[in-house]
Order: structure tokens, then C-alpha cells, then sequence
């Protein structure tokens, strides 16, 4: 990231790898409640279309989280919670840990890099990411969105049982199902999230605002998480509800955007706003603190086992 002072020691790209995936397995921790709660709104409006019923069984993040608690246990909040450690040390660490890296190939190696150079920095390390975990993620939203059945019976027994009966039920494909809109979405979250922060803290830096330490990285990811939540809202919504889906309910991502917008109106997709923003912004603050920590305990203890003496 930007503002690292030539006095500072610089971390390697395999710090910056590793640290990323640690950081937002630590972020996920924290906040998989909010994302559950989340993703459970976000597919309310299916349900109810699906069953014809008008009664709105989740109402508000922390509505859904008390709903949630009071009926299927406190554990129903971190359902995939495995998968989702799982995705954030493979996902996070190719996205967030390859930017600073992937912005030095398209500047061949140059420091300064327009918002066009971030921008595409972002979308290539997104959709790496995507390609590369998308399995991880189709089983976190399924877990999420299951709900016990009254007979005690659940969808899936575990995650490595997910991941078989989906590779069975639906074929190894299912694994990536939803690989497009999800691409889209993170090309759309990691530009407007790291490149946010990245200027946020660059601006703050370059204006001697703040130092290079916590309330930075605090104020830059706050703002990261706002802007990345009204940009990326919308096809986050589409993701979820299309990785979710049954075989055949959706015939594309599109078909399924275009369903919502027929049944349930634009506003559909901004289902599950409040808890979107308390979720990323909560996240990318967790998040950016541990990784700009993490990144200097890294490096420095990197440096006394080059340098004992």
C-alpha cells in the first residue's frame, strides 16, 4: 500500500500474501454474524415469493441476528464459518496481498500509479481470486442461507459434505456456480475497497493529517468499506441469490437479476444494505489494521532472522 516512509522496512510480496489471508481470516472472526444475517435477508424476498406467504420472517440486522439465535441457536450465526476461513486464506491473500504486486507489473515497476493503474490492478487480482476460490464461497452462502428443518434435518452434514454432495448433486460445475456475477462483484469490491483505502491513505498521508499508524488506517478503511458497500451492493445481492439457487431456478445471473427486478423492484437489490455496511465497513477495519500490523511484524521479523547480528 501507499505511504511506507524509506525509513520503514518494505514487505516482500510473500509477506504481504500471507499476512492478507491471515488479516481477513481474523476480520471474518469477528464479523461472519453481520454477513450471515446478510446473506439470510438478502434471499428473504426469494422465500417469500417462492411460498406465496406475505409474512417477513427477518427484519433488520440485528433483528435477523436475534431471530436467528432464538430459533436455530447462537451456532446458526457462524454456519460456514470453516468455508469461510477457508475462502478468506485463499481468496484474500491472492486479491488484497497481489495488488501492491500487480499494480508494480502494469507500472513496470515505477511507485506511482494513476487510479487507472489501481483500478486495473484491483479487477485482475479480484478476478484471480474468484477463479481460484469461487468453490469456498458457494459453500460459506449455502451454509449461511440453510435453515434447520423442523424434523432437525439440515441441507448439509459439514463442509467437506458440501462440497461432495454439491460436486454430485450438480456436477463439478456447481462448484464454481455463479463464477461470472461473482467476478463482477469482486472486480467491483476490490476496486472500490483497496484502491479507496489506497487514496484515502495516500491523501491523508500526502497532507500530514494523520501519521502512518492506526487512526489512518482506521479512517481509510472506514471509507473503503462505505464506498465499497453502495457500489457493490447490488451485485452482491444477485451473487448470493444465484449461488443459493436450486438446479434450474435461475437460468443465468441475469435471468436472476431480471427476476428480482420483475417481482420485487429495484429496491431488491439493495436487500440487506445496513447489515452490508455494518458487515464491510466493520471488516475492512478489522482488516486493514491487522494487515498494516501483521505486515510490519512480518517484515521486521523477517529482518532479525536475515540479520541476527
Amino acid at each position: 500500500m501507499v505511504g511506507i516512509k524509506p525509513t520503514d522496512l518494505p514487505p516482500t510480496a510473500t509477506v504481504k500474501f500471507f499476512g492478507a489471508g491471515t488479516a481477513a481470516c481474523f476480520a471474518d472472526l469477528v464479523t461472519f454474524p453481520l454477513d450471515t444475517a446478510k446473506v439470510r435477508l438478502q434471499i428473504q424476498g426469494e422465500s417469500i415469493a417462492a411460498s406465496g406467504s406475505a409474512v417477513v420472517k427477518y427484519r433488520g440486522v440485528f433483528g435477523t441476528i436475534t431471530t436467528m439465535v432464538r430459533t436455530e441457536g447462537a451456532r446458526s450465526l457462524y454456519n460456514g464459518l470453516v468455508a469461510g476461513l477457508q475462502r478468506q486464506m485463499s481468496f484474500a491473500s491472492v486479491r488484497i496481498g497481489l495488488y501492491d504486486s500487480m499494480k508494480q507489473f502494469y507500472t513496470k515497476g515505477s511507485e506511482k500509479a494513476s487510479i487507472v493503474t489501481r483500478l486495473l490492478a484491483g479487477c485482475t487480482t479480484g478476478a484471480m481470486a474468484v477463479a481460484f476460490a469461487q468453490p469456498t464461497d458457494v459453500v460459506k452462502v449455502r451454509f449461511q442461507a440453510q435453515v434447520r428443518q423442523s424434523d432437525g434435518l439440515k441441507r448439509y452434514n459439514g463442509t467437506m459434505d458440501a462440497y461432495r454432495t454439491i460436486a454430485r448433486d450438480e456436477g463439478v460445475r456447481g462448484l464454481w456456480k455463479g463464477c461470472m456475477p461473482n467476478i463482477t462483484r469482486n472486480a467491483i469490491v476490490n476496486c472500490a475497497e483497496l484502491v479507496t483505502y489506497d487514496i484515502i491513505k495516500e491523501l491523508i498521508l500526502q497532507y500530514d493529517l494523520m501519521t502512518d499508524n492506526l487512526p489512518c488506517h482506521f479512517t481509510a478503511a472506514f471509507g473503503a468499506g462505505f464506498c465499497t458497500t453502495i457500489v457493490a451492493s447490488p451485485v452482491d445481492v444477485v451473487k448470493t441469490r444465484f449461488m443459493n439457487s436450486s438446479a434450474g431456478q435461475y437460468n443465468s445471473a441475469l435471468n436472476c437479476a431480471l427476476t428480482m427486478l420483475t417481482k420485487e423492484g429495484p429496491t431488491a437489490f439493495y436487500k440487506g444494505f445496513v447489515p452490508s455496511f455494518l458487515r464491510l465497513g466493520s471488516w475492512n477495519i478489522v482488516m486493514f489494521v491487522s494487515y498494516e500490523q501483521i505486515k510490519r511484524f512480518m517484515t521486521k521479523m523477517q529482518y532479525s532472522w536475515e540479520s541476527p547480528f
